[in-house]
C-alpha cells in the first residue's frame, strides 16, 4: 500500500464536483445554495438528504450519514480511503504519486475509535434522555438541533455508558486510551473512566476532515470549563485549527481569514454565512497554527472578546501572524459583546460592517495608548513604545515593518533612526537593565534569579487554581517588568509553556522548582498586590509630575491635591515605601 500525500488529497478534494459525483447516484434538486434528494443509505423517498457545495459534504436528516466526498464512496460503494481517493482522482483527471510502499497506517486504529465515538456522542445529543440538558443549552443559545447536528456536536453522558457502548464495538482498552478517549484512574475500582462525561462535545478535524480530537464544554457545575482531547498521535491541538477542514475553501474565496476565540464564535458565524472562521483550540495562537493560516490566507482579521483579556490574545496572535508575513487588521466589539452574542443581535449584516472597519493590528495598539494617555508624558511614551516594539519586531514582511516603524515614531514623538537604533540593538539586552542576565547555562543555585513581587505572584500562579485565577485577574502582563516573568505569566496564562523561549524557560523551570516552600500563599499574595499597586500609584506620580509645569496656576492647585491623596495612598499599601524604592535593584524587589 502507498501513502498518498496530504497535499494531494486536498487538490482531488477541491477539484471533484461534489453535486455531480453523488447526483450519479441521488436525484438532486437546488433548494436554494444546496441540493436536496432521497437518502441514498437508508433508501428514504422523501428529500432528506442534503449535498452543501460550498462545505464540501452531505448529511441525512434522518439517518445522519454525513461526509465529503471520499467518505461517499466509502459508505456507498465499500471503498477504503485510498481507493476512494484514487476514484475520485481519476473522474477528476489528477495523477497521484506515490510515496512508495509504507504498509498500513499505524494510526489507523485511533481515527476508526474517534469517529466511533463522534458516531456515539452525536446519537446521544439526539436521542438520550440525559442529553436534554444539552438540548436545552443549544436552545437557550439560539441553535436548532436540525442546525448543529450536520456540524457533528454531540453529548458525553456521566456515568460508563460510552465505555459499554464503545468495548460493544470491539474497541480495545489500550486503543482508547491511547485516542484520549478514557483516562486511566489508578485509584477508582474500575481503572478506565470515560475523559467526557456530562460536556457537549464539539468535533474537531484534521485537514483531511478526519475526527481526531474533542472540545467539550461542560455543562452545570464543574471544571474546566472546556476541555480538550490530550495530545495523542493523531491529535495535537497547538498543530490544528477549530473549523479549518471546512473554512479552508471560504478563506481562499475569500482571500482572508478571521480568527476567533471559541467554538461558539465559529457556529454562530459558520451559520450566519460567514464561513471563513476558524478558532485555536482553547490556547494561545502558535507558531505551527500561523504557518496553518499562512497556507490558505495572506490576511488575518481578529475578531476577539473586548476585554483585557481578549485584548491580550488579540495581540500575542498577530504578533505570531506578522512573523509569518500575513496582514493582520483587529476588529472590535461593542463592550459586553463577543461574536455569538453580537450575530444573535445584530446578524450577519452588522458584524459584515464591524469587519470592514477593521483596523491595523498596530494602529489598534496605538488608539488603545492613546485612549489611556500613554503619549501624554514622557515616561508613558517610552511605556508605550516598549508595548509597541514586540509587534514591530514581529513584523516579518519589510514594508509592514517600515511603517510600522513611522507609525510609532509619529505617536510616540521620536526620531525614526533612534526608534530603528532600538528596534536591531534589543535582542542583545532583552532583559531589564537593572537585573543581571540569565547565564546561558541553567543556573545551579535558584537566587540567579530576582527575589521579587512579581516571583511570588508567578511561584503562586504556578500552584494552579484558586491561584492561577486570582493572579490572573488580579495583574496584566505589562505589569511584569522583568520580561522573562513576563514571558512566563502570558505562557502559564494561555496554557502555552512549550513557546517559551530558552531564556523565560529556565526561569520557568526554575521557578517550578523552587515552589512555595512552606511560605503562607495569602502572605505572599498581599504582598506582592501592594508592591504592585504601590508600582501602579508610582506611576501616576510620575504623570502627575510631567502634567503640572504646562497647566494654569488654578489647575496645577487641583493636581497638586491629587498627587498627595495618591502620594497618601502610596504611603499606606507600603509605609517604607520610599527607602524601599531607593534600594530595590531589580523591578518589584
Amino acid at each position: 500500500m502507498s501513502l498518498i500525500p496530504d497535499d494531494v488529497i486536498e487538490q482531488v478534494r477541491e477539484a471533484a464536483d461534489l453535486v455531480g459525483i453523488i447526483g450519479e447516484h441521488v436525484e438532486l434538486k437546488r433548494t436554494g445554495s444546496d441540493f436536496r434528494g432521497p437518502c441514498p443509505f437508508h433508501g428514504g423517498t422523501h428529500r432528506n438528504f442534503a449535498v452543501i457545495p460550498k462545505k464540501g459534504m452531505f448529511y441525512c436528516f434522518v439517518c445522519h450519514e454525513a461526509g465529503d466526498v471520499f467518505t461517499f464512496f466509502m459508505k456507498k460503494l465499500g471503498m477504503d480511503y485510498p481507493t476512494a481517493v484514487r476514484e475520485v482522482a481519476r473522474r477528476v483527471g489528477i495523477t497521484i504519486p506515490e510515496r512508495g510502499p509504507t504498509g498500513p497506517d499505524p494510526r489507523e486504529p485511533l481515527f476508526s475509535a474517534v469517529a466511533a465515538a463522534a458516531d456515539w456522542f452525536a446519537r446521544q445529543l439526539r436521542e438520550s434522555p440525559e442529553a436534554e440538558v444539552a438540548r436545552e443549552y443549544l436552545a437557550s443559545r439560539h441553535l436548532e438541533l436540525d442546525t448543529v447536528l450536520p456540524l457533528g456536536l454531540g453529548y458525553a453522558p456521566r456515568g460508563k455508558a460510552f465505555l459499554d457502548a464503545m468495548k460493544g464495538l470491539g474497541l480495545r482498552d489500550e486503543v482508547l486510551l491511547e485516542a484520549g478517549l478514557v483516562v486511566k484512574r489508578e485509584e477508582d475500582e474500575a481503572p478506565l473512566v470515560p475523559r467526557f462525561r456530562g460536556r457537549l462535545l464539539f468535533p474537531i478535524h484534521d485537514l483531511r476532515a478526519r475526527v481526531v480530537g474533542f472540545g467539550g464544554r461542560i455543562l452545570g457545575e464543574g471544571e474546566p470549563k472546556y476541555l480538550n482531547s490530550p495530545d495523542t498521535p493523531i491529535f495535537h491541538k497547538g498543530k490544528l485549527l477549530y473549523n479549518l477542514h471546512v473554512a479552508k475553501h471560504a478563506i481562499r474565496k475569500a482571500e482572508r481569514a478571521i480568527l476567533v476565540e471559541g467554538y461558539f464564535d465559529v457556529l454562530r458565524l459558520s451559520l450566519a454565512g460567514i464561513e471563513e472562521v476558524v478558532a485555536p483550540l482553547g490556547t494561545g495562537l502558535t507558531p505551527e497554527q500561523a504557518q496553518l493560516v499562512k497556507r490558505h490566507a495572506t490576511q488575518v482579521i481578529l475578531l476577539y472578546d473586548p476585554d483585557d483579556a481578549g485584548l491580550r490574545a488579540t495581540f500575542r496572535a498577530g504578533d505570531e501572524l506578522l512573523r509569518e508575513g500575513l496582514r493582520v487588521s483587529v476588529a472590535t466589539l461593542p463592550p459586553g459583546e463577543d461574536p455569538d452574542t453580537l450575530v444573535q443581535r445584530q446578524g450577519a449584516a452588522g458584524l459584515a460592517a464591524l469587519l470592514e472597519d477593521a483596523v491595523d493590528v498596530l494602529e489598534r495598539k496605538v488608539q488603545i495608548l492613546e485612549r489611556k494617555g500613554f503619549f501624554g508624558t514622557l515616561p508613558g511614551r517610552r511605556r508605550a513604545l516598549d508595548r509597541l516594539l514586540p509587534t514591530i519586531r514581529a513584523a516579518k514582511d519589510p514594508i509592514t515593518r517600515e511603517l510600522y516603524i513611522s507609525r510609532a515614531a509619529e505617536a510616540a514623538g521620536v526620531r525614526k533612526d533612534v526608534l530603528e537604533l532600538e528596534i536591531v540593538g534589543q535582542p542583545a539586552r532583552r532583559l531589564d537593565a537593572d537585573v543581571a542576565p540569565l547565564s546561558a547555562q541553567p543556573p545551579n543555585r535558584l537566587t540567579a534569579l530576582p527575589a521579587s513581587a512579581e516571583k511570588a505572584l508567578l511561584l503562586l500562579l504556578l500552584e494552579g487554581d484558586p491561584w492561577r485565577s486570582r493572579v490572573t485577574e488580579a495583574v496584566d502582563p505589562e505589569e511584569f517588568e522583568f520580561l522573562p516573568y513576563r514571558a512566563v505569566f502570558e505562557a502559564v496564562a494561555d496554557d502555552a509553556v512549550l513557546a517559551l523561549d530558552d531564556t523565560s524557560a529556565r526561569a520557568y523551570e526554575q521557578l517550578t522548582a523552587e515552589g512555595l516552600g512552606g511560605r503562607d500563599p495569602n502572605v505572599m499574595y498581599e504582598t506582592a498586590l501592594n508592591w504592585i499597586e504601590a508600582r501602579r500609584l508610582e506611576r501616576q506620580l510620575e504623570r502627575l509630575d510631567a502634567q503640572l509645569p504646562f497647566e494654569s496656576p488654578e489647575r496645577q492647585v487641583s493636581l497638586i491635591a491629587e498627587k498627595r491623596r495618591v502620594f497618601d495612598e502610596l504611603r499606606k499599601r507600603y509605609p517604607r515605601y520610599k527607602i524601599a524604592a531607593r534600594r530595590r535593584g531589580a523591578p518589584g524587589t
